[in-house]
């Protein structure tokens, strides 16, 4: 799809708070009054539901710390106040079942400003919880908000502005607009390029110094997953990740000494999960891995600022790929709102010149780093090598590359050039009815990683006697309406404000037949 992202001056305006957690809790709200619900429905509830089995399996910082999930029907009504995503997979995996058995397309009416009043009631819980855990010495500073629709954005993102400009925003870094189209309501040129579409068409506007990012995706399961799992990256740009430092040379600089350098601030960005990291492994043998590693390029989520030395440049075609390992990283340039605004774009142009002359050449980068910690003989410094990649896109791909002391022997004897015809030709005839792709799509792979997942994540909900459905409806009705010994026992199950009263999906559904689980 056609990326219309830009980085408004606005959002350096507002700076994000600096936290335990630096990652943004995230609050969904589901348009389910939208034309397209009846197909949305299973596609949505299994892509939200890999995504999360993903987050909480994986180990290390927490990239997904609290959730809350909204719906909008004729009213706007919470079916999971927040909630820690680790150890709540049960919960979240209920609230989700919950949401596919809602009544499909033509049962509710258009709500109207119901999307507006579910932020503000996200916006209101996600302060009181910050408040409550705040106390107890833990503190989540600042929430996503993501919303799924069927309908055009254009009407929602005038009433967002209108309604938001007179609230407290200070915690929220960025508002989502996922509008979810069938293939058909596309435009021609975004659907040649959304079959699966790794990265949303979007455009930004800019308003009160954070994001309204609107974007649109297919209504199937993949491009949902792809945005469900943006959550999990580490967008956090209070400050860049990486410097990349090459010499300097001597254009514009005839009387520099040969010891200058010139410096390009970066950030990095996973290419993709390390299995390693998942919690469980299918074989059994898989550790976690170990963050502290020497050869680790960097940690998740990058806490510490990481200097490559440009040292040579190499050919491409002279790299053998059996000494690169380990995990790609991704290389952009830094969007660190603590930088000068002309000197981000100064950085941005020299990065995107880099890229362009890497490709022109040919050429790939060979850089060192250095040890940010020293090893326990305080003189001796390890150094590690990269590789670094140039691409047809604004990024470098770095992978670590072989040194001298891990190399083991190797032999590599001669290619015949000759082969009796008896040996020949059937390999010939395997070969020929092997099906060739032009590309390699991981998209089109599935390992069956989210089912072992869920299996090994699953544990029962206690079930609780039936209620009548009047008191059903307490679930979702404002704090002061409830038992202060329901409130004292479950401080993470907070109330929605008491600005609009929800009510409870569950008593207005009666008897509707809930839609059958989508198949893996």
């Amino acid at each position: 799809m056609n990326s219309r992202k830009v980085l408004p001056e606005t959002r350096r305006i507002f700076p994000a708070t600096k936290v335990h957690c630096q990652q943004p809790s995230q609050i969904l709200i589901v348009d389910v009054t939208a034309p397209c619900w009846t197909n949305t429905c299973s596609v949505l509830s299994e892509a939200l539901e890999n995504t999360l089995c993903l987050a909480c399996s994986v180990t290390g910082p927490c990239r997904i710390p609290l959730l809350s999930l909204y719906v909008v029907q004729s009213n706007p009504e919470c079916l999971l106040p927040f909630t820690q995503v680790r150890e709540n997979f049960a919960r979240i995996q209920a609230c989700i079942s919950e949401l596919r058995s809602l009544p499909r397309e033509g049962s509710f009416l258009h709500g109207g400003s119901g999307v507006v009043q579910a932020a503000q009631d996200g916006l209101q819980q996600f302060k009181q919880y910050s408040r409550h855990t705040a106390a107890g010495g833990s503190a989540n500073g600042s929430v996503e908000i993501t919303v799924l629709t069927g309908r055009s954005s254009r009407e929602m993102v005038k009433q967002l502005e209108e309604t938001l400009k007179d609230i407290d925003v200070v915690s929220l870094r960025r508002i989502q607009i996922i509008e979810v189209l069938k293939r058909d309501f596309l435009d021609p040129e975004d659907t040649e390029q959304c079959v699966p579409a790794e990265e949303p068409s979007s455009s930004d506007i800019a308003v009160l110094g954070m994001d309204i990012d609107v974007q649109t995706v297919e209504d199937n399961v993949i491009s949902l997953e792809m945005v469900f799992k943006s959550w999990l990256h580490d967008y956090g740009t209070e400050r860049e990740h990486l410097h990349l430092l090459l010499p300097s040379g001597s254009f514009g600089h005839a009387s520099a000494p040969k010891t200058t350098l010139m410096c390009l601030k970066c950030d990095l960005q996973e290419r993709l999960l390390d299995p390693a990291l998942l919690s469980g492994t299918v074989d059994g043998t898989v550790k976690a891995a170990d963050l502290n590693s020497r050869c680790q390029m960097a940690a998740w989520p990058a806490t510490v600022l990481c200097k490559l030395w440009v040292v040579k440049a190499l050919k491409a075609e002279g790299v053998c790929e059996s000494v690169l390992y380990g995990l790609p990283f991704i290389i952009k340039p830094t969007t660190c709102w603590q930088l000068d605004w002309d000197e981000l774009e100064i950085n941005q142009h020299s990065f995107h010149a880099l890229c362009h002359s890497l490709l022109k050449r040919k050429w790939l980068l060979l850089a060192r780093r250095e040890p940010q910690n020293a090893s326990p003989n305080w003189n001796i410094m390890v150094h590690s090598y990269y590789v670094i990649v140039p691409s047809n896109s604004a990024t470098l791909l770095v992978k670590a590359v072989a040194i001298r002391e891990l190399l083991l022997p190797s032999a590599f004897p001669a290619l015949l050039t000759e082969h009796p015809e008896r040996v020949r030709g059937p390999i010939e005839s395997a070969l020929n009815s092997l099906e060739v792709e032009v590309t390699y799509n991981p998209l089109h792979l599935k390992s069956n990683l989210y089912k072992y997942l869920k299996s090994m994540l699953y544990k029962p909900l206690h079930r609780q006697p039936a209620q009548p459905r009047d008191l059903r409806q307490e679930r979702h009705q404002p704090k002061q309406q409830q038992s202060r010994a329901r409130a004292a026992v479950a401080p993470l199950l907070m109330a929605p404000s008491p600005a609009p009263a929800f009510r409870s999906a569950v008593a207005r559904r009666g008897s509707c037949e809930p839609s059958p689980l989508p198949k893996e």
